[in-house]
């Protein structure tokens, strides 16, 4: 266990003593919390309702107000929720996306079950990571990634904001409890998931846990393959939405599930054994034979599918991120959302790698950043397209003299290619990792690679880190999945009681519509590299599987 004691006595002082008691009015008096940096904005009571969990005071304040180097005002908002009946623990909720926006510290999302964090008993803190998405209506859709042309926002983004908060964050829970927190835990998804990665060399000491669902721990070569994307599906459409529909996709989906579903001992329509189908699905077996037209695909289409699926490769077959595995789930909505076509009207129908990740690769990625002329989706997919991604690891690795620091450098984790992870396994810490086999953004053989990588570089790795893969889960909840499970509370469980994570039971959920002929099944998730399998009885139950 991880003890938040010393210095952290030294950041706080209240000047009518420490607060033990619990309420409204306790909160009301939290305005006077004095800590280093920090200045208070509001205190705000939250009686249990339909959008409060528990009862809990919500401070809302901000650290590091300033100036940017691009003449914009910067500073590092955060709210802390403090429940009446605390339990002792505190959660850094890391969030998702390009961050620029305060999210409800609720510990709430995939991989903590149907309990957030605060309903759990947690403090939990959130932040915008140093900038407001919101600031730069003048960018178009690149608003969001606008603070890219700062050089502290950009590092602030990559890993200082969670670096300057976290101990302001602690002092302020110990002085309105009168107690340091028991035991300290980051959660966080995608981007979120990332910045957990990065703490754990950047502060190695100081989660006792950290819960990391699908991230994007090398998120700038992520760029790279979203431009291949574009240009790939652009050879085969006359806009991205044309290059696939979703009757092709679907005869993908069928495809990979004619030839992989029963691997696992069952067919669901879910394929568990991913590395055994790498090995059994054929994609040229797609292509429409001469006279067919039916549950096929024209020869251009597969190729393309097979380009994207082998990821961004240089001429002389240099790998810039990552290979993908073949899965059922290219046909979900998520897939779509984040590869073709979105149902956004002011994006013009475009995809997230069409908006988000264009503004991430032309604001934040490269060094320097690329001027934006009206950030119309227009403009972002054109970029994308004409982007030379076979060399945009010189961009995403550059630094000058305003910049000098690589994107590379303050983004992804700094064990993103080598992890060990020493410091924080000999300060106690522990990892659990989580990852669908259908995500669309960020590669499970990425991050497969990443972890195979430590067990190698580490002995004792399985001691400290577990990693699961979620058959059938795109980018967060989704798709044909047993989506909702509780990796939160085996974390907790792993920290707290000293109970190693096994397998984790996982439901397909009933309001689900793309998991419909599973609702309510279960499903064991394995710990890495074991595959639920089919032993018989009951298929609607994890007891009728093993990991194996």
């Amino acid at each position: 266990m991880i003890k938040h004691t010393g210095p952290l006595a030294l950041l706080a002082s209240v000047a009518a003593g420490p607060m033990m008691a619990a309420g409204a009015e306790t909160c009301q008096a939290a305005m006077a919390l004095d800590v280093a940096g920090v200045t208070l904005t509001e205190a705000v009571h939250a009686p249990q309702g339909d959008a409060s969990p528990v009862d809990h005071c919500i401070l809302r304040g901000m650290m590091d107000e300033r100036t940017g180097m691009d003449g914009h005002p910067y500073a590092i908002r955060f709210e802390l929720r403090l429940p009446d009946a605390w339990s002792g623990q505190f959660m850094h909720q890391f969030n998702g996306g390009a961050d620029g926006e305060v999210r409800p510290a609720l510990g709430a999302g995939t991989g903590t079950g149907t309990v957030p964090a605060l309903a759990r008993g947690f403090a939990v803190v959130s932040s915008d990571a140093g900038h407001q998405g919101d600031a730069r209506p003048d960018m178009g859709l690149a608003s969001g990634t606008a603070f890219g042309f700062d050089f502290e926002a950009r590092r602030d983004y990559g890993y200082d904001a969670v670096a300057t908060l976290h101990p302001a964050a602690l002092a302020l829970t110990e002085s309105y409890y009168g107690a340091a927190p028991d035991y300290v835990y980051g959660y966080g998804n995608s981007n979120g998931g990332r910045h957990g990665m990065v703490a754990l060399s950047r502060m190695p000491d100081a989660f006792d846990g950290i819960l990391s669902g699908y991230p994007g721990f090398d998120l700038p070569r992520t760029g790279l393959q979203s431009a291949l994307d574009i240009q790939t599906f652009r050879s085969v459409g006359e806009t991205l939405k044309d290059a696939f529909s979703r009757e092709e996709l679907n005869i993908v989906s069928n495809a990979v599930v004619a030839a992989c579903d029963a691997l696992d001992g069952l067919e669901d329509g879910v394929v568990a054994d991913t590395h055994a189908c790498a090995t059994t699905f054929d994609p040229a077996a797609m292509i429409c034979a001469e006279g067919q037209n039916s549950a096929c695909l024209p020869e251009a289409k597969v190729q393309a599918l097979i380009t994207i699926h082998n990821g961004p490769v240089t001429e002389d077959g240099r790998q810039l991120y990552s290979t993908w595995y073949w899965d059922p789930g290219i046909n979900s909505g998520s897939w779509r959302f984040w590869k073709l076509e979105s149902p956004v009207p002011p994006w013009e129908f475009k995809p997230l790698i069409a908006t988000l990740a264009a503004g991430a690769v032309m604001n934040i990625f490269s060094t320097p950043p690329f001027e934006v002329e009206t950030g119309s989706p227009a403009e972002l997919e054109e970029f994308m397209n004409s982007f030379d991604w076979r060399n945009g690891d010189t961009l995403i690795n550059a630094t000058t003299e305003d910049f000098p620091e690589s994107a590379m450098q303050m983004i992804a984790a700094p064990h993103w290619n080598d992890p060990v992870l020493t410091e924080f396994q000999e300060a106690g810490g522990k990892l659990i990792v989580f990852h669908g086999s259908a995500d669309p953004i960020f590669s499970l053989a990425n991050i497969e690679a990443w972890h195979e990588k430590l067990m190698a570089n580490n002995p004792d790795a399985a001691t400290f880190e577990r990693f699961y893969s979620v058959p059938g889960m795109p980018h967060g909840q989704g798709g044909n999945s047993a989506d909702n499970f509780d990796m939160l509370g085996a974390l907790v469980a792993w920290v707290e009681d000293g109970t190693a994570p096994d397998r984790v039971t996982a439901e397909f959920r009933s309001d689900n519509v793309e998991a419909a002929a599973n609702a309510g099944a279960t499903r064991p998730l394995c710990p890495w590299p074991g595959v639920a399998r089919y032993t018989g009885s009951d298929p609607m139950t994890a007891d009728s599987f093993t990991c194996e």
